[in-house]
């Protein structure tokens, strides 16, 4: 299967709970976020996503944005509480199905291609209450069945699917530390009613991973004959480096590249979990069955990176750390963003999340080494300011992208096989836990009348992807090197020699 590469542009990603608003409109039910942010400071400010955007009234004037910028593909997710609002014991959307058939349909007039995500955090609050949500085996037959009315109602115009965005992360935050639904946890990594964070996020994970493969032997099987799609799926990847100049801590980076990165593609690429966590976990970490193992093994044709920013990492196995890192389901790790109170790089709007550009290059280098140059979509990239006093005039987040995509080039310079980056993202929006206190955006939002405004950054980028800028142009040509499959819409006039 051969995947499509050089005709993907520097483009952009949203998610439907984050965007679309209309949470009960047209037949929508209620999402597990939908009833998560309705718990009185769960969410900054408690706010909710009920308006969000309003982009599932607005969004022909959000595609003339995105076309306005140039931008030749736009990454977004479907609300499964939109198609199914009862799960696969219900009946689907009519009305559900018709908006994303309205959305890709428009998206393809301008030359936009769509690159959906099936799964990203959301998904209807009755499963979450009649089965157990990821916890529960169910949830993987009823995200196949959902899938497969995704394929079946978009799949003849989306070539580009991915199975679930970071489930890594959303084991991670809804099991371990209890800050997305269903906000199960235990000490010491948080005060839940009810969980248990040192097996909770493995259950979980594997309950995705199982599903994931599942929902990929049933494409391939029924639907890619006929409509010859490409799949993949995501993780959050930060990338890492040792707090101290010392081998306990090297090995500590490749347990937490491990713990965080692998966790989510070595099953999907070999068929099993990444021998660092066998180690560290022993029998509590599930098992694949042989059938499972086939299943996953090989499942993707593509890997999607997530990228913001690098931490520092120290060993506590051998050093005394704060209570949870001294635990298996951290890898026996700490990361901070700190050594000798110094930043690892300039800090940004969140506190994990600093501008470290070299961090870019590093994790699509481990991607490659570790996987054999799989084909990588980068499919998040972006930041908030740490300060929204000027928000339109943000030259920082202009820096923050200038400084990635050289990182990237260099990455794709030295043979890595990258086809595609997504920034995040197009507007402002509710940002999960942090409502809408955060701001990613190119384009400003007010809150008041969802008015959008165009940043400074908005300028940059369609001067960038439009090869008007003579100094971005020359900047990105000198990263460049060989002749291969570019990514970006002018990387054929920007990276173009790659």
């Amino acid at each position: 299967m051969e995947l499509r590469g050089g005709n993907l542009s520097q483009s952009f990603k949203q998610d439907e709970e984050q965007v679309e608003g209309a949470y009960l409109e047209d037949g929508k039910g209620l999402s597990n976020w939908d009833f998560f942010t309705q718990i009185p400071g769960k969410i900054a400010d408690d706010d909710n996503g009920e308006v969000a955007d309003d982009h599932y009234n607005r969004y022909l004037e959000d595609i003339e944005l995105m076309h306005s910028l140039g931008t030749n593909a736009y990454r977004f997710s479907i609300s499964w509480a939109r198609i199914l609002p009862d799960g696969m014991l219900g009946s689907v959307n009519p009305r559900g199905i018709i908006f994303y058939n309205k959305l890709i349909d428009n998206l393809l007039s301008k030359g936009i291609e769509p690159f959906v995500t099936i799964h990203h955090h959301d998904l209807p609050q009755v499963l979450e209450q009649r089965d157990g949500g990821w916890l529960s085996p169910v949830l993987r037959e009823e995200f196949v069945h959902f899938a497969s009315i995704c394929f079946e109602s978009f799949g003849d115009r989306v070539k580009y699917w991915v199975t679930i965005n970071e489930p890594n992360m959303m084991a991670k935050f809804a099991y371990l530390k209890g800050i997305y639904p269903p906000a199960r946890c235990s000490p010491p990594f948080g005060n839940c009613s009810t969980g248990n964070s040192d097996i909770e996020p493995l259950i979980g994970m594997h309950n995705m991973l199982i599903a994931h493969a599942m929902t990929v032997e049933m494409y391939r099987t029924f639907f890619w004959p006929k409509q010859n799609g490409f799949i993949g799926i995501v993780a959050h990847a930060f990338m890492y480096e040792p707090l101290r100049d010392e081998e306990r801590d090297r090995d500590a980076v490749d347990r937490a590249l491990a713990f965080n990165v692998a966790w989510t593609f070595d099953p999907v690429v070999y068929g099993d979990y990444p021998a660092e966590m066998r180690h560290c976990h022993g029998l509590d970490l599930p098992r694949f069955s042989a059938k499972e193992k086939q299943l996953l093994r090989g499942s993707i044709d593509f890997i999607g990176v997530n990228h913001y920013s690098t931490l520092y990492v120290k060993d506590c196995i051998h050093s005394p750390c704060p209570s949870g890192g001294d635990r298996p389901i951290m890898g026996f790790l700490n990361t901070t963003g700190y050594r000798d109170g110094v930043p690892i790089g300039e800090p940004t709007g969140l506190d994990d999340f600093f501008h470290v550009p070299r961090g870019m290059e590093k994790i699509i280098d481990y991607v490659k080494q570790r996987y054999n140059n799989m084909p990588m979509f980068v499919t998040e990239n972006g930041c908030t300011l740490q300060t929204q006093e000027n928000e339109l005039e943000d030259r920082d987040r202009i820096n923050f992208h200038k400084s990635y995509l050289a990182s990237l080039a260099r990455a794709i310079r030295s043979g890595a096989d990258v086809r595609g980056y997504f920034v995040w993202s197009v507007m402002d929006n509710f940002e999960w836990i942090n409502g809408y206190t955060k701001r990613f955006g190119l384009y400003y939002v007010d809150r008041e009348t969802l008015e959008r405004t165009p940043k400074l950054s908005a300028g940059w980028f369609a001067s960038f992807i439009r090869n008007n800028s003579h100094n971005d142009r020359e900047e990105i040509r000198a990263a460049s090197g060989h002749n291969k499959t570019i990514i970006f819409s002018q990387l054929e006039a920007k990276v173009a020699e790659i």
